[in-house]
Protein backbone atom coordinates (compact mmCIF):
# COMPACT_ATOMS: atom_id res chain seq x y z
CA UNK A 1 0.00 0.00 0.00
CA UNK A 2 1.64 3.54 -1.13
CA UNK A 3 0.45 6.23 1.10
CA UNK A 4 -1.86 9.26 -0.40
CA UNK A 5 -0.07 12.31 -1.98
CA UNK A 6 -1.06 15.65 -3.02
CA UNK A 7 -2.94 14.84 -6.16
CA UNK A 8 -5.15 12.37 -4.67
CA UNK A 9 -8.33 12.02 -3.67
CA UNK A 10 -9.82 8.98 -1.57
CA UNK A 11 -13.25 8.80 -1.71
CA UNK A 12 -16.04 5.89 -1.10
CA UNK A 13 -19.39 5.21 -1.67
CA UNK A 14 -22.09 2.76 -0.66
CA UNK A 15 -24.89 2.88 -3.40
CA UNK A 16 -25.00 3.20 -7.35
CA UNK A 17 -27.04 6.43 -6.73
CA UNK A 18 -24.26 7.92 -4.48
CA UNK A 19 -21.25 6.99 -7.46
CA UNK A 20 -23.46 8.42 -9.93
CA UNK A 21 -23.94 11.77 -7.64
CA UNK A 22 -19.85 11.95 -7.16
CA UNK A 23 -19.67 11.55 -10.75
CA UNK A 24 -21.46 14.52 -11.10
CA UNK A 25 -20.15 16.26 -8.83
CA UNK A 26 -16.76 15.87 -10.85
CA UNK A 27 -19.08 16.77 -13.85
CA UNK A 28 -19.58 20.12 -12.60
CA UNK A 29 -15.70 21.21 -12.85
CA UNK A 30 -14.78 19.90 -16.44
CA UNK A 31 -14.18 21.75 -20.00
CA UNK A 32 -14.01 21.14 -23.19
CA UNK A 33 -11.04 19.04 -24.06
CA UNK A 34 -10.97 17.59 -20.58
CA UNK A 35 -9.83 13.82 -20.90
CA UNK A 36 -10.87 10.83 -17.54
CA UNK A 37 -9.40 8.01 -17.28
CA UNK A 38 -11.49 5.33 -15.59
CA UNK A 39 -9.88 1.88 -14.03
CA UNK A 40 -11.47 -0.76 -12.33
CA UNK A 41 -12.69 -4.48 -12.61
CA UNK A 42 -15.54 -5.34 -14.38
CA UNK A 43 -18.33 -4.39 -12.76
CA UNK A 44 -16.34 -2.07 -10.24
CA UNK A 45 -18.77 1.05 -11.65
CA UNK A 46 -16.81 2.74 -14.53
CA UNK A 47 -19.89 2.82 -16.52
CA UNK A 48 -22.17 4.03 -13.35
CA UNK A 49 -19.75 6.61 -12.99
CA UNK A 50 -19.73 7.75 -16.96
CA UNK A 51 -23.65 8.12 -16.09
CA UNK A 52 -23.81 10.09 -13.27
CA UNK A 53 -20.95 12.28 -15.23
CA UNK A 54 -22.91 12.70 -18.26
CA UNK A 55 -26.56 13.37 -16.56
CA UNK A 56 -24.76 15.92 -14.67
CA UNK A 57 -23.72 17.71 -17.75
CA UNK A 58 -27.31 17.65 -19.09
CA UNK A 59 -27.07 14.18 -21.78
CA UNK A 60 -30.66 12.81 -21.81
CA UNK A 61 -29.69 9.64 -23.41
CA UNK A 62 -29.17 6.27 -22.11
CA UNK A 63 -25.26 5.68 -21.29
CA UNK A 64 -24.44 2.48 -22.13
CA UNK A 65 -20.84 0.78 -22.08
CA UNK A 66 -19.21 0.62 -25.41
CA UNK A 67 -17.27 -2.34 -25.25
CA UNK A 68 -18.47 -3.52 -28.10
CA UNK A 69 -18.78 -0.39 -30.51
CA UNK A 70 -15.84 1.00 -28.82
CA UNK A 71 -16.99 4.60 -28.83
CA UNK A 72 -20.39 6.52 -27.52
CA UNK A 73 -21.13 9.80 -28.09
CA UNK A 74 -23.60 11.95 -25.81
CA UNK A 75 -25.08 15.77 -26.26
CA UNK A 76 -24.93 17.51 -23.28
CA UNK A 77 -23.89 21.04 -21.86
CA UNK A 78 -20.66 19.49 -22.81
CA UNK A 79 -20.52 16.75 -25.75
CA UNK A 80 -19.56 13.23 -23.68
CA UNK A 81 -17.25 11.06 -25.16
CA UNK A 82 -17.19 7.05 -23.73
CA UNK A 83 -14.93 5.06 -24.75
CA UNK A 84 -13.84 1.48 -23.73
CA UNK A 85 -10.42 0.12 -24.71
CA UNK A 86 -10.39 -3.08 -23.28
CA UNK A 87 -10.91 -5.18 -26.56
CA UNK A 88 -7.88 -3.16 -28.37
CA UNK A 89 -5.38 -5.45 -28.52
CA UNK A 90 -2.58 -3.48 -28.45
CA UNK A 91 -1.13 0.77 -28.85
CA UNK A 92 -2.00 0.96 -32.76
CA UNK A 93 -5.63 0.42 -32.42
CA UNK A 94 -5.52 3.17 -29.39
CA UNK A 95 -4.20 5.31 -32.08
CA UNK A 96 -6.64 4.44 -34.58
CA UNK A 97 -9.31 6.38 -32.08
CA UNK A 98 -8.14 9.51 -32.88
CA UNK A 99 -8.27 10.48 -29.21
CA UNK A 100 -6.85 14.23 -30.20
CA UNK A 101 -9.59 15.07 -32.47
CA UNK A 102 -12.05 13.87 -29.69
CA UNK A 103 -10.19 16.15 -27.30
CA UNK A 104 -11.13 19.18 -29.04
CA UNK A 105 -14.77 18.82 -28.62
CA UNK A 106 -16.01 18.02 -25.42
CA UNK A 107 -14.46 15.74 -22.35
CA UNK A 108 -13.47 12.01 -23.01
CA UNK A 109 -13.94 9.45 -20.50
CA UNK A 110 -11.95 5.88 -20.96
CA UNK A 111 -12.98 2.96 -19.57
CA UNK A 112 -10.10 0.85 -19.43
CA UNK A 113 -7.33 3.38 -19.94
CA UNK A 114 -4.49 2.38 -18.36
CA UNK A 115 -3.96 -0.57 -21.35
CA UNK A 116 -3.39 2.71 -23.59
CA UNK A 117 -1.52 5.58 -21.07
CA UNK A 118 1.06 6.05 -23.88
CA UNK A 119 -1.25 7.19 -26.23
CA UNK A 120 -3.48 9.56 -24.02
CA UNK A 121 -2.18 13.22 -23.09
CA UNK A 122 -0.30 13.28 -19.25
CA UNK A 123 -3.18 15.85 -18.81
CA UNK A 124 -5.88 14.03 -17.25
CA UNK A 125 -8.24 13.20 -14.13
CA UNK A 126 -7.29 9.00 -12.98
CA UNK A 127 -10.12 7.35 -11.53
CA UNK A 128 -9.85 4.32 -10.21
CA UNK A 129 -13.00 2.30 -8.60
CA UNK A 130 -12.26 -1.04 -6.42
CA UNK A 131 -14.75 -3.07 -4.67
CA UNK A 132 -15.00 -2.12 -0.93
CA UNK A 133 -16.49 -4.82 1.66
CA UNK A 134 -20.27 -4.57 0.99
CA UNK A 135 -22.32 -5.83 -2.47
CA UNK A 136 -22.44 -1.88 -3.77
CA UNK A 137 -19.58 -0.56 -1.66
CA UNK A 138 -16.70 1.38 -4.12
CA UNK A 139 -13.51 3.12 -3.27
CA UNK A 140 -12.57 5.53 -5.19
CA UNK A 141 -9.32 7.07 -6.03
CA UNK A 142 -9.06 10.34 -8.17
CA UNK A 143 -5.55 11.58 -9.42
CA UNK A 144 -4.58 14.56 -10.67
CA UNK A 145 -2.37 14.31 -14.01
CA UNK A 146 -1.31 17.39 -15.37
CA UNK A 147 -1.22 21.13 -15.11
CA UNK A 148 -4.81 21.32 -15.60
CA UNK A 149 -6.07 18.62 -13.07
CA UNK A 150 -3.45 20.06 -10.57
CA UNK A 151 -5.07 23.32 -10.73
CA UNK A 152 -8.83 22.12 -9.88
CA UNK A 153 -7.59 19.79 -7.38
CA UNK A 154 -8.60 22.05 -4.55
CA UNK A 155 -12.02 22.19 -6.31
CA UNK A 156 -12.14 18.65 -6.99
CA UNK A 157 -11.36 18.21 -2.82
CA UNK A 158 -14.44 20.68 -1.88
CA UNK A 159 -17.49 19.06 -4.50
CA UNK A 160 -15.75 15.45 -3.22
CA UNK A 161 -15.88 16.66 0.36
CA UNK A 162 -19.05 14.50 0.78
CA UNK A 163 -17.81 10.83 -0.33
CA UNK A 164 -14.31 11.28 1.34
CA UNK A 165 -12.51 8.71 3.83
CA UNK A 166 -11.41 6.12 4.15
CA UNK A 167 -8.28 7.44 4.00
CA UNK A 168 -6.83 3.96 1.29
CA UNK A 169 -4.92 4.35 -1.59
CA UNK A 170 -4.62 1.37 -4.24
CA UNK A 171 -1.75 0.21 -5.46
Amino acid sequence: MTLPDDSAVVCSTSTVDQTRLLAGAVAGLVDDGDLLVLVGDLGAGKTAFTQGFAAALGVDAAVTSPTFTLANRYEGRLVVNHLDVYRLSDLAEARDLAIPELLEQGVTLIEWGERILPALPNDRLDVRITFGDGDDDRLIELRSVGDRWCGLLEELRDVLGPWVGPQRVFG
